[in-house]
């Protein structure tokens, strides 16, 4: 037996033909993969985004509770090196940088070899001191991955050279040499369809259309500012890339045909996540409420077991099922923390797996669906507290925890949860910068609203989600401050006092009347709400003025090193609502006076 899985980044579910995407999306290979495969239409992601969506691969469990974007922890299982311990050759080719960034790199690792491949977004791979031309760009956001991808372009000037094609060719090398054998496994994995929307132009062209405007194909995780016509560009953009993909599964599964892979080789076709392409008034993900666009995610699977084709399945399925679903695949058994199932039985004859699904971001909305309704439940109070990592490996994604970050850690005792195998686990506090808070919780109907563009102020059905939603905290281990944090019980019943719909949405829609805060409202001065958090962080007058204000993490967290000239102003009205807008007022005159 073998198994062959390949996996996209952002592969978004509602521009592939299988699916009903558009008819100018030129992507024949996906229409072939459902030809030869059974079709998956109730697929939800869980921990978002990248790196906390392969936890949930090798370890088939949520993780988006306990902590944020980070590596394997030494406790958990990891279904490639489980499948390694019983015989199974792994093997994983990748072109995703963030495998040897700090917050990934105990993954790779798990295969018994591994192949990586440099050059995506701002992987920092060609080092050039001196400055890199870039042309004019719509993109606002310019830190160092954006530098680094305009060297990293100079060297992918032909499809050959592209780290995708690299990628799938490592993969296909893999396969020429050992299709012979048995027992394996291959996952091979691109960080394609991410942005920046990259490729070469003969893709580009399946795509005509009058654009003479700025660059334009990495767009900001913000709110929609552009003009419809750069909108439409970017889509354009994103489909050039996704067409490049689909080219490279072809290859695949060309290679499925010529070695006669298809009598004993189960072959996954899955993705991490999705992306907000102008829907919702949005670019990107993180930010904003996890929307079906994000969430609802393709997958496709041929089991040579029950070799069913062309068929569609509407069983509630997640990633957690994944790597079960290879485990059970070459015969090797669930550890008893996984949550996942496998989905041999659900290829075979559609059989449930679960009722409900649970995903979200860690400090974000925590969602629930049961396949039609769809419950994202905010913060219940505006800090969005309390919040703590759960660790014993202190990174981010690009960084270590700052000493300040771990100041206020303790160990908390073995046995604390369950799935840490009696090993203690650091508690530090955490933070989040989207708030969810500033969007509410929100209710939706699939069934008559697909595009979530009306949400629901039903109790009754608000009342029954919950419940879900508190079932799958207490399955899934939560820790207490995330139930403290939603305005859940811990036990007792969950009841109508415990709703948030109707009063969040109040609230919003009066905020939403109101004036938007205006920098000339504020004073400025050395010492201001203008002032660089990397700045204020230096005054100690100044940063303890901020922290009184519950705002401390702000220089503890990752923030102070991804933003330094990142102001409170700026935070306050920004998208995600890092800094309550009603704990401005009250900073900036503190700060005004410490500063005269």
């Amino acid at each position: 037996m073998k198994a062959i899985m390949v996996m996209f980044d952002t592969l978004n579910r509602r521009f592939l033909p299988p699916y009903g995407g558009p008819d100018w999306v030129h992507a024949p290979n996906f229409t072939r993969l459902a030809e030869r495969t059974v079709t998956f239409d109730t697929c939800y992601a869980g921990s978002m985004p990248c790196m906390p969506a392969r936890r949930e691969l090798h370890t088939g469990r949520y993780n988006f509770l306990h902590r944020g974007w980070g590596p394997l922890e030494p406790f958990d299982d990891s279904c490639p090196e489980l499948l390694g311990d019983h015989g199974v050759y792994t093997h994983l080719v990748t072109d995703h940088p963030y495998y040897w960034a700090d917050g990934g790199a105990t993954y790779h690792n798990r295969f018994r070899t591994f192949e990586l491949l440099r050059g995506q977004e701002g992987d920092p791979w060609k080092g050039h001191v001196a400055e890199p031309e870039i042309p004019e760009s719509i993109r606002t956001r310019r830190g160092e991955a954006w530098r680094q991808d305009w060297i990293n372009r100079g060297y992918l000037t032909t499809e050959a050279d592209q780290p995708q094609t690299l990628t799938f060719d490592a993969g296909l090398e893999f396969i020429r040499t050992n299709h012979g054998e048995n027992h394996w496994f291959l996952q091979i994995e691109t960080f394609d369809p991410h942005e920046p929307f990259f490729t070469q132009d003969h893709y580009k062209e399946l795509y005509p259309h009058d654009y003479d405007g700025p660059r334009f194909d990495w767009p900001d995780y913000q709110t929609v500012r552009e003009t419809p016509e750069q909108v439409e560009h970017v889509r354009y953009e994103y489909a050039a890339l996704l067409s490049m993909c689909d080219r490279n599964l072809g290859r695949v599964l060309d290679a499925m045909d010529e070695h006669e892979l298809w009598d004993d080789t189960m072959l996954i076709v899955c993705t991490d996540h999705g992306f907000l392409l102008g829907e919702h008034g949005w670019w990107g993900k993180n930010v904003q409420p996890w929307y079906d666009e994000t969430i609802h995610t393709p997958l496709f699977i041929w089991d040579p077991r029950s070799r069913r084709t062309a068929q569609h399945r509407q069983s509630l399925v997640q990633t957690i099922d994944l790597g079960p679903t290879v485990l059970e695949f070459f015969g090797v058994d669930r550890t008893p923390d996984m949550m996942g199932s496998p989905l041999g039985p659900t290829v075979a004859d559609d059989t449930p797996v679960r009722e409900a699904a649970l995903f979200g971001l860690f400090g974000g909305h925590v969602s629930v669906t049961d396949g039609r309704y769809v419950y994202m439940r905010a913060a219940a109070t505006a800090m969005n507290r309390p919040l703590y990592e759960h660790t014993l490996m202190p990174t981010h994604m690009q960084a270590r925890f700052s000493p300040k970050e771990l100041r206020d850690a303790e160990l908390l005792p073995p046995g604390t949860f369950a799935f840490t195998k009696e090993a203690p686990v650091l508690r530090t506090p955490g933070m989040a910068l989207p708030n969810p808070n500033s969007f509410g919780s929100l209710l939706f109907d699939l069934q008559t609203d697909p595009a979530q563009e009306h949400p629901l102020e039903d109790d009754e059905l608000e009342l029954r989600m919950t419940r879900l939603l508190v079932d799958l905290l207490h399955t899934s281990d939560a820790p207490p401050s995330q139930f403290e944090r939603l305005g859940l019980p811990i036990t007792g019943p969950v009841t109508a006092d415990h709703l948030l719909v109707r009063v969040q949405r109040q609230r919003i829609a009066a905020a939403a009347t109101a004036p938007p805060p205006r920098a000339e409202d504020y004073p400025t001065g050395r010492l201001s709400v203008h002032t660089p958090i990397g700045e204020l962080a230096d005054d100690p007058k100044a940063e303890q003025i901020v922290r009184d204000h519950g705002l401390g993490i702000l220089f503890d967290g990752p923030l102070l090193r991804m933003a330094p000239s990142a102001s409170l102003f700026t935070l306050t009205i920004s998208a995600s609502g890092a800094v309550p807008r009603e704990l401005l007022p009250a900073i900036a005159e503190e700060l005004a006076a410490a500063d005269g």
